[in-house]
């Protein structure tokens, strides 16, 4: 039995099995990504708390001596065991390597893959038909998100497809559709470009703002950064059935249908919702890169093809 072994033994440490469970519960938690198991690392104590370790087992270190340097390097058993665990979830194509991810975010995290997440939805049972609506990472999708935010954005852009076909849905069609959503969302900062809200669940595993499409779908809009915007469910409704659209310097123009409705309709609570917003006339919460603000021809489309035949 080797030293590391020994001491595994001896602390009553959770076993590996154990501690990839967790790992993938984890991900989940995080948005799929998690930083490597450093000192300082808020995850190592996470994972600590989780596995339910005692102050010993999280102490405890190992020592490994270099005769050569004449030195002594400790390293904590707890991090050696986090690691091994996700090294041998990266064996099973559960999660990516942080050299991988590196490749594709520049950023140095363990990943969770499609394969990895599926499992992971299972050990929280969340069920998989969830799926498509969390904004959960996988290795997969973050290739469409790489595709999106790096295509070029022309000012003659044609929002719709023609030769879109809404088609049976394909594994293909389904990372992409998420692939727009983490994209769309993450250029947003999880914040409504409305009224700005900005909230997840209590178990941090989703984010009440959703990727609305400017030319939707089922008119064939494309899966473009500049046909999408990031809005709260209210306004994601408010704006798909056409009560407000968007000008071309991004501010917002509300349906004089308002001033016909009853007048406890559009409020919450003694909160004149839809006249508040009229009111106000605002300019939408952009990105930060100009090049994916939402594209004029997109805008130009919803106005004339959902906002003026409804107002």
């Amino acid at each position: 039995m080797s030293y590391e072994s020994k001491m595994l033994e001896q602390l009553a440490m959770p076993t590996r099995k154990q501690v990839e469970r967790a790992l993938l519960r984890a991900l989940v938690k995080h948005n799929g990504v998690i930083r490597e198991f450093g000192a300082g690392e808020e995850i190592v104590g996470e994972m600590a708390d989780a596995c339910g370790l005692n102050e010993r087992q999280r102490s405890a270190y190992l020592e490994t001596v270099y005769r050569k340097e004449n030195r002594v390097k400790k390293s904590f058993l707890w991090h050696r065991l986090l690691f091994r665990a996700a090294d041998s979830l990266a064996k099973e194509n559960m999660v990516s390597r942080p050299t991988q991810t590196l490749q594709l975010t520049k950023v140095r995290e363990w990943m969770l893959t499609e394969k990895g997440f599926d499992e992971a939805l299972k050990l929280c049972n969340i069920p998989n038909a969830k799926k498509d609506f969390l904004p959960t990472k996988s290795y997969e999708v973050q290739k469409f998100v790489k595709k999106l935010t790096e295509a070029p954005v022309y000012d003659n852009y044609e929002p719709v497809d023609k030769n879109k076909r809404i088609t049976k849905t394909t594994r293909e069609l389904a990372l992409r559709t998420r692939g727009f959503r983490q994209a769309v969302i993450e250029a947003y900062s999880c914040r409504c470009a409305v009224c700005g809200l900005k909230i997840k669940s209590p178990d941090s595993i989703t984010w009440e703002v959703q990727a609305a499409h400017i030319v939707p779908s089922g008119s064939l809009g494309k899966d473009d950064l500049c046909n999408g915007i990031a809005l709260c469910h209210l306004h994601h409704w408010a704006f798909d059935v056409g009560w407000f659209t968007l000008l071309d310097d991004y501010k917002i123009q509300v349906s004089t249908q308002i001033y016909s409705l009853p007048l406890d309709f559009g409020k919450i609570g003694d909160y004149e919702f839809f006249r508040a917003l009229a009111k106000k006339r605002a300019r939408i919460c952009l990105p930060n890169r100009g090049d994916i603000y939402p594209h004029r021809n997109a805008m130009r489309w919803h106005r004339q093809n959902i906002f003026t035949k409804n107002d």
